[in-house]
């Protein structure tokens, strides 16, 4: 079985997409329309601008998003998904090219997404830190002992779960991890802390931004970073994607859970190869590829 995969935030690149815009009439439409829709030309800054210009919050979410959905909508009658998935941002993707969620809707939930979680960020100074080489278990342990807001965030791959919170706490167990046998810690270059308590005002934002958009039924399961299940039905969809801000992407989860499920190809659409790495360091005996048109 097949299963189509969208990556995150972090994957953008300058000069994404460009190849697209250029050579398929249909993405250059696309590319054309989003323009529109955000009110700036992000396919300029997308094609042409520095790693800077890409870093900037409304730029960089729907950048991504914008990569991977006229990636996927180029595919045409190739792309068949018997199932698909997104870390973080790229749930939203997954949203869009699944069927569930149109094109226009889909990017400006992004849009107020990326604004909504740099707002967050600003009322609370916060980061994250990826984890390497220790038991989930332990980590989860240490964060819940810590006086103060820490969590884990991101399941990214077996051996690598990001933690998110406060910069003290963040500090605090990352001191404690290693002490606890981590092979190391690592603080990363980010806004904030993403998929944690702190993205509540965030969450309260895009809730009222959801629950006004029209979600359809998907042509195939989706399966949902906050429980890492296959969904199908528009209300349970739009829930959990309400609480995808403040709960961690139990990415490593939905792997497994799709495995289990008889899937044994992922293909991943969008920039990057992120997620194939972390796929194959989850599970074994599984094909992971980029999207090819």
């Amino acid at each position: 079985m097949k299963a189509y995969v969208f990556p995150g935030q972090g994957a953008q690149f300058t000069g994404m997409g460009k190849d697209l815009y250029d050579n398929v009439p249909v993405a250059k439409q696309l590319f054309e329309q989003a323009n529109e829709i955000l009110g700036f030309r992000i396919s300029d800054t997308m094609f042409e601008g520095s790693a800077e210009d890409l870093k900037q919050t409304k730029v960089t979410q729907p950048a991504v998003f914008l990569h991977s959905v006229i990636l996927a909508k180029a595919l045409g009658n190739k792309f068949q998904p018997e199932g698909v998935a997104g870390h973080s941002l790229g749930e939203f993707s997954a949203l869009v090219a699944s069927g569930a969620l149109s094109f226009e809707d889909g990017l400006v939930l992004v849009s107020k997404r990326a604004t909504a979680m740099q707002k967050a960020c600003e009322m609370n100074p916060s980061t994250m830190a990826a984890i390497l080489r220790l038991d989930d278990a332990i980590i989860e342990e240490v964060c819940a002992s810590i006086n103060g807001i820490v969590v884990p965030a991101n399941y990214n791959c077996t051996g690598q779960l990001v933690i998110s919170g406060t910069n003290e706490a963040v500090d605090e167990a990352c001191k404690i991890l290693l002490e606890k046998g981590a092979k190391r810690a690592i603080k990363l270059q980010v806004g904030g802390a993403f998929h944690s308590p702190l993205m509540e005002p965030a969450r309260k934002e895009l809730e009222e931004a959801i629950a006004a958009t029209n979600f359809n039924t998907p042509q195939c399961p989706i399966y949902q970073n906050v429980d890492a299940k296959p969904y199908t039905n528009p209300e349970q969809i739009k829930t959990n994607l309400i609480s995808q801000l403040t709960s961690p992407v139990r990415w490593s989860q939905i792997v497994k859970n799709m495995v289990a499920d008889g899937f044994n190809q992922f293909v991943e659409v969008g920039p990057g190869t992120v997620l194939q790495g972390l796929i194959t360091k989850t599970v074994s005996d599984v094909e992971a590829i980029s999207a090819e048109l």
